[in-house]
């Protein structure tokens, strides 16, 4: 291993020490229904998402599998928040970044690529990154990173604080130390499978449910078996949902998916903020959309326990689109019936 190569492991596992771990809040619900709700809030990372760990175990793959050196240029396709975490990384080992994004990725997530030292090669359509990406890389003598293949075994699903380890550390002194459900997004499909693999592996008594936005292959993929599935239709709620099934998406680990409509998500996340305060994109709205739903089958059921989730980025990032009711309106959500459907299940737990 070349003195280079060893140095940039040093520094990509100095910024582990230095980001230490992230909070896990507690959602305001009745204290009489026997069930917490907690948000794991991956916002606070250095470069403000749940991509940060991703981003790290990437870069680190590639160097001690020998494909990234000194000069080496980085190459990715995403749809923002993965690219901005490999920009921050990238510029910290001193080499070149590009990443391939649709036009339709948020001005915020392009102007945070840039300030990061990255640059941005658009594409009119999401399915077209990836043959982008690799003609990109294969061009300029660089590796592609390849999110969407390489996430679930980049990942030391076993430990190491990955997300998972992290979860139940913080988990062990609450009421219901051990979580009924974990409920998470799949834009590569890395965290469902590191939580899934995790808690199989400790033999934990805790399912993983995958919510899943509309127009994403993922649970047409999951639901009918077919590894090839496709929509053709890019996501609308950035982070999450594909028009493909990724490689890094592992079917068998997961217990349950749900698909939730775009519109309440974005409603989803107005009501975090306005209740807790805190301001997260449209990708955490659907979580809770999910956590709610399970949540309203654990009382039907009588059931008593806790869900896990995560706040994957910051709401500064959409205040342009998400938090813009001029957007929303373009769009053509109508906000109003699942607002008022979430607002009706915070008083009486039914969904």
């Amino acid at each position: 291993m070349s003195d280079w190569v060893s140095a940039a492991i040093r520094k990509l596992d100095a910024d582990a020490n230095r980001s230490a771990d992230t909070h896990l809040h507690l959602f305001p619900l009745p204290d009489t229904w026997g069930i917490d709700l907690y948000l794991k809030d991956e916002s606070v990372h250095p470069t403000g998402s749940l991509k940060h760990r991703l981003a790290r175990s990437l870069l680190l793959y590639g160097l001690v599998n020998g494909r990234i050196h000194e000069g080496t240029t980085l190459v990715e396709a995403s749809s923002g928040s993965t690219a901005v975490s490999e920009a921050y990384f990238a510029r910290m080992l001193g080499l070149p970044f590009v990443t391939v994004v649709p036009r339709s990725t948020s001005q915020e997530k392009i102007d945070l690529i840039e300030y990061y030292g990255g640059r941005c090669h658009y594409v009119d359509r999401a399915p077209d990154m990836y043959p982008e990406a690799e003609r990109l890389a294969a061009e300029c003598g660089g590796h592609y990173l390849d999110q969407f293949t390489y996430a679930e075994r980049a990942t030391d699903w076993r430990g190491n604080n990955n997300i998972a380890e992290s979860v139940f550390s913080q988990m062990a002194e609450e009421r219901h130390p051990i979580p009924a459900w974990i409920v998470v997004g799949a834009g590569t499909g890395g965290t469902s499978a590191t939580f899934g693999r995790y808690v199989r592996y400790r033999r934990h008594d805790t399912k993983v449910a995958v919510v899943d936005p509309e127009g994403s292959a993922f649970y047409g993929g999951w639901s009918t078996g077919a590894s090839d599935y496709t929509t053709g239709t890019p996501s609308r709620i950035e982070g999450i949902g594909r028009p493909r099934v990724e490689p890094s998406f592992i079917p068998s680990v997961i217990d349950e998916m749900i698909q939730v409509p775009d519109a309440a998500s974005i409603a989803a996340i107005r009501l975090l903020r306005e209740r807790t305060l805190h301001w997260a994109g449209g990708s955490t709205g659907t979580n809770l959309v999910g956590a709610f739903e399970l949540i309203a089958r654990m009382r039907a059921a009588g059931e008593t326990g806790s869900i896990v989730t995560l706040i994957c980025d910051s709401g500064v990032r959409y205040a342009g689109t998400y938090y813009s009711d001029a957007w929303v309106a373009e769009q053509s959500w109508d906000l109003a019936p699942h607002r008022a459907r979430m607002d009706r299940f915070l008083t009486t737990g039914e969904w």
